[in-house]
């Protein structure tokens, strides 16, 4: 058996927002308003759990483009109200992990409402590399998440 090297990488995405640091991060906190930014099959979506905590757990399950079951588990270590989370998380496709990330999210007061840095550190594996469709795909979500807070009330 031929060993496959992990491939190790990072981004940072950069985002401003109108909203308060604390609108912000409660659209991290809130499951409803999670949900509403952050899945990207939803009309496929079989599962979503939220414990939003220090130690706590996040499930999401949907059905993939070619039919098979993509899960994320995310597991909370550090969050600090209004300032910071940083969690990690792993994705698996058909029951086969691909990769592992360890994220930090911080918020910032800035002149306009709030800005927001999201450090990514991935660890591919067995081959697996989608880099530059995470990136899009985690920039996509923070494009939903600036509609939702554009409609919050």
């Amino acid at each position: 058996m031929t060993a496959i090297p992990t491939l190790h990488t990072d981004f940072v995405i950069e985002r401003e927002f109108t909203a308060t640091p604390a609108e912000v991060f409660g659209a991290w906190a809130d499951p409803d308003a999670r949900m509403a930014w952050s899945d990207c099959h939803p009309d496929n979506t079989r599962e979503h759990r939220l414990d939003f905590r220090a130690h706590g757990h996040e499930v999401y399950e949907a059905i993939g483009a070619h039919g098979g079951v993509e899960r994320v588990d995310r597991f909370f270590f550090d969050i600090v109200d209004g300032q910071r989370i940083v969690f990690a998380y792993d994705i698996s496709f058909g029951g086969k992990r691909l990769s592992v990330s360890q994220v930090t999210v911080e918020f910032f007061p800035a002149k306009r409402g709030t800005r927001m840095v999201y450090t990514e550190q991935l660890a591919y594996l067995d081959g697996h590399e989608d880099r530059a469709e995470r990136m899009r795909g985690t920039e996509e979500g923070f494009d939903r998440l600036a509609q939702v807070l554009s409609l919050a009330p």
